[in-house]
């Protein structure tokens, strides 16, 4: 299947089924993914793990420029906004100046679209980053990825390219004390490589569950797949297979959408 990367540092806005009208932040590179994570159902493709190179991140100031030109653009031509969010080709809090980064939106933002969102999309695993977790407490949704309840099926789905468990993305979400904290998990099933894959079973909600009672979050966010994956042979969830485990988080007193 085809997948694509951002060929821009801000793109859109978008619209996008989680976050409304959506101006999207990539501080990754225009040419190839960057991320900790190589998640089978990723619409940015495989994560080729010898990408890790500092030269390779846009600069702060050209982000920064980059930002303000947009804003004023869609603030001439009286455009909605919902969100400013960071997402793009990988994982944004692997930008060594991720949280310089986030106070220059913060400004920006204040500046232009005051009552607009920023919003970070983060796979967690770079909460043992101190610096990393004062900049998402500053973000009115830091939404950070959990799409499994066993090591297993995270090993399976989301394919760790650090050395890093399942327990210890737990443990660190937990322990980063991030007030106004978003999970999103992606839902899916089918078979990979002759593997067998289904994060809805029993054993995987159930503690996945359990993990979310013990993150207490401000909300999570349930979806499947929308787009093209680079796996082959991964299976959509219907609505109503989403809407019984949207009942099940409701069950247990989190607020849910499902989408």
């Amino acid at each position: 299947m085809t997948c694509f990367l951002f060929d821009k540092i801000i793109f859109g806005p978008v619209i996008s089924r989680r976050l409304g009208v959506s101006l999207g932040i990539n501080l990754l590179p225009q040419n190839k993914k960057i991320c900790t994570f190589d998640c089978i159902y990723c619409e940015c493709g495989w994560t080729n793990p010898n990408n890790y190179c500092l030269d390779t991140y846009h600069d702060r100031q050209e982000v920064k420029a980059a930002l303000e030109e947009a804003l004023i653009h869609i603030q001439n031509n009286k455009s909605g906004l919902d969100n400013i969010t960071f997402g793009g080709n990988g994982e944004p809090t692997l930008h060594p100046f991720f949280s310089e980064i986030v106070d220059d939106t913060i400004t920006l933002r204040d500046k232009y679209f005051p009552k607009v969102n920023i919003s970070v999309l983060s796979n967690a695993t770079k909460l043992d980053d101190v610096s990393v977790v004062n900049a998402l407490r500053k973000v009115d949704s830091p939404i950070l990825k959990l799409d499994a309840g066993t090591e297993s099926t995270y090993r399976i789905i989301n394919k760790p390219l650090i050395d890093i468990t399942h327990k210890q993305i737990v443990n660190n979400i937990i322990n980063a004390h991030i007030d106004r904290v978003i999970i999103q998990s992606l839902f899916l099933k089918g078979n990979y490589k002759g593997i067998a894959i289904d994060n809805t079973s029993e054993a995987d909600i159930s503690l996945w569950l359990e993990q979310l009672q013990k993150i207490n979050p401000k909300s999570v966010m349930i979806y499947s797949i929308a787009r093209e994956t680079p796996a082959h042979g991964l299976i959509k969830l219907t609505k109503t297979e989403l809407e019984l485990i949207a009942q099940r988080v409701k069950a247990v007193g989190i607020l849910v959408q499902s989408y």
